[in-house]
């Protein structure tokens, strides 16, 4: 029995999954209110505090989201269930792209960090380490890697607060001489304009966001929102307070040359050496917990996308942590390929990262949109009013702009990673056709060689053979033709598979009129390229008849699908294991 209990994955608390998600977007305050102060001068405040009006509309954007569709995968997941997996694809190759560069910059920057405390070692190899050492601590698991999050979060919010209230305290002490001086300042150009350019800026500080949708099956019930909360609470007092405070303590022009480490230049100036050298550590750390962030963040899209069969199965091996090495590894490998093809340097990946993380927020206001549309009547515990989510959407798509407008070699350095990243997930997803194509190819140019073709033509058609076999199941109440025609078209255009089960749960004494049954044997002839099969099963809908069903044909859950429950149907929708909906 205990053997039995360690082998259930812990879900974490609200603190825990905070801290995960958390380092990663109050990471931001250490680059963040210097270059909005570059743009914006002493109003860098306000663009901050409208990027965090922006954030509060995407609290409510994916609490109904992810709230509605509780299954890792982010936007990827949302799109999944809305649209199409190509569609739902690029969002994920946005996501994991956003991913790497948030690991690599983090990783490097934190190195730096360090390096200028302790300048024995080369950051390359110092990046390496730590991504090596993060990639140990995620393999072992869930629970181990919050632990280390958790304590980096909390020595990262109380050294910012004991920056903000030293910076308040030198200017009790010391008057507001300066603070008139730079507010009375001349800005650099129309006001409208610098808050724009700000605003866009401000906007990168608010990466991170999306992790929590990422890993909320990991999470409890009910702490997905409270971590979305936690975020925008964080954001929403310690950016704005330190852009304001530095221009109080801080002559504006002493910020562009200092903008790389802002913040230990105000502490040595509000607090001292000592100050300085503590944030200097503690940017270390928290940036030491964004890539911890990033590496589980990822894991569990790419294993959403692996269950799928985007990605190959050999993946999904787990350990006895319940995590997945090979997965990991896999994104190990794809950070140290960006770390050495950029060689550490900032624009590059800053251009990937900024224009990613974007993307993948404006994708997730678009999926709550669809959601509202195609997915109506399904239960979610929070609504986002459809103008919140068009001005969410507006938000990001000007931020997304401006940084265009203001970094345009950025948007080149970007197209470069995700056009080679979605022609490899698009070569997966169409691998049943690549596969078909492969076989023309051995048996066209390999005649002479009959013992290879026919050896290559084997195991080929075997692979072939294997992915067509694999069914699928429907569950239906006794739609009419029109709805089955479109769960049919649906699997044809998005899976690899030759089998379907169309299956309806009958209460007692319930019967499906001769009608249906019809309709059904006129889809059948329609299809002779799918093989469909119509089984009844006696019992009431639920977990339970799922479990059943997924043991007995060995069919895993997410390949199995529903339309849209009604608000009388009595579960959620992880409860039902990973079941998409598709109509």
């Amino acid at each position: 029995m205990n053997e039995i209990k360690s082998h259930i994955p812990k879900k974490l608390k609200q603190l825990a999954a905070t801290a995960i998600c958390g380092n990663d977007i109050t990471s931001s305050c250490l680059y963040v209110s210097a270059l909005t102060i570059v743009y914006a001068g002493q109003y860098a405040f306000i663009a901050l505090l409208l990027v965090a009006a922006v954030l509060f509309a995407f609290r409510k954007i994916y609490g109904e989201a992810v709230g509605a569709l509780p299954l890792n995968g982010g936007a990827y997941n949302i799109l999944l269930n809305t649209t199409s997996k190509g569609n739902a694809s690029v969002a994920a190759c946005l996501t994991i792209l956003s991913y790497m560069a948030t690991a690599v910059i983090s990783a490097s920057e934190a190195m730096k960090y360090l390096h200028s405390i302790f300048p024995v070692f080369p950051v390359i190899v110092a990046t390496m380490v730590l991504l090596t050492i993060f990639l140990i601590l995620t393999i072992s698991g869930i629970t181990e890697s919050a632990m280390v999050a958790t304590i980096i979060f909390i020595v990262h919010l109380s050294v910012m607060a004991l920056l903000i209230l030293s910076a308040i305290y030198y200017v009790i002490m010391n008057g507001f001489g300066l603070a008139n001086i730079n507010f009375h300042a001349p800005i650099k150009g129309v006001l409208f304009t610098v808050l724009f350019l700000g605003f866009s800026t401000a906007m990168l500080g608010i990466s991170g966001f999306e992790s929590s949708a990422n890993f909320v099956e990991e999470q409890k019930d009910g702490v997905f929102p409270k971590t979305l909360r936690n975020m925008w609470v964080a954001v929403t007092i310690i950016n704005p307070s330190i852009a304001l405070l530095a221009v109080m303590v801080l002559p504006i022009s002493d910020v562009a040359p200092n903008h790389e480490a802002l913040l230990s230049f105000m502490g040595s100036k509000t607090g001292g050496n000592w100050l300085a050298a503590i944030i200097s550590v503690d940017a270390f750390l928290v940036l030491s917990g964004a890539v911890l962030t990033s590496f589980v963040g990822v894991g569990g899209l790419l294993k959403r996308m692996t269950l799928d069969r985007i990605l190959p199965q050999f993946l999904l091996k787990e350990n006895r942590k319940n995590s997945s090495p090979r997965i990991l590894i896999l994104f190990y490998i794809l950070c140290l390929s960006i770390l050495f093809i950029t060689e550490g340097e900032l624009g590059p990946l800053a251009g990937v990262y900024t224009i990613s993380f974007l993307s993948v927020m404006a994708f997730f206001g678009i999926g709550n949109l669809l959601l509202k549309i195609k997915r109506a009547k399904l239960p979610r515990p929070e609504h986002a009013a459809p103008i919140t989510v068009i001005l969410g959407i507006a938000g990001v798509l000007l931020a997304l702009y401006g940084n265009v407008k203001l970094h345009p070699d950025y948007l080149v350095v970007f197209l470069q990673y995700f056009v080679t990243a979605f022609l490899v997930i698009t070569l997966f997803l169409e691998r049943k056709v690549v596969i078909r194509y492969l076989i023309v190819y051995v048996t066209r140019f390999f005649d002479k060689l009959q013992r290879a073709t026919i050896f290559s033509k084997f195991h080929l058609t075997k692979e072939l053979r294997n992915l067509n076999k694999q069914a699928f199941v429907f569950f239906t109440k006794g739609d009419d033709i029109a709805i089955l025609n479109k769960v049919i078209i649906y699997v044809r255009e998005n899976e690899i598979t030759q089998r379907l089960k169309i299956v309806t749960v009958l209460q007692k004494e319930q019967q499906l009129n001769d009608t249906f049954m019809r309709d059904f044997e006129a889809l059948d002839r329609a299809y002779p390229d799918i093989k469909i099969e119509y089984i009844q099963i006696p019992g009431v809908f639920g977990p339970e008849i799922i479990n059943r069903l997924s043991k007995e044909w060995n069919i895993p859950q997410n390949f199995m699908f529903i339309g849209s429950p009604s608000d009388r149907f009595p579960h959620r929708l992880s409860d039902l294991g990973g079941v998409r909906l598709i109509i």
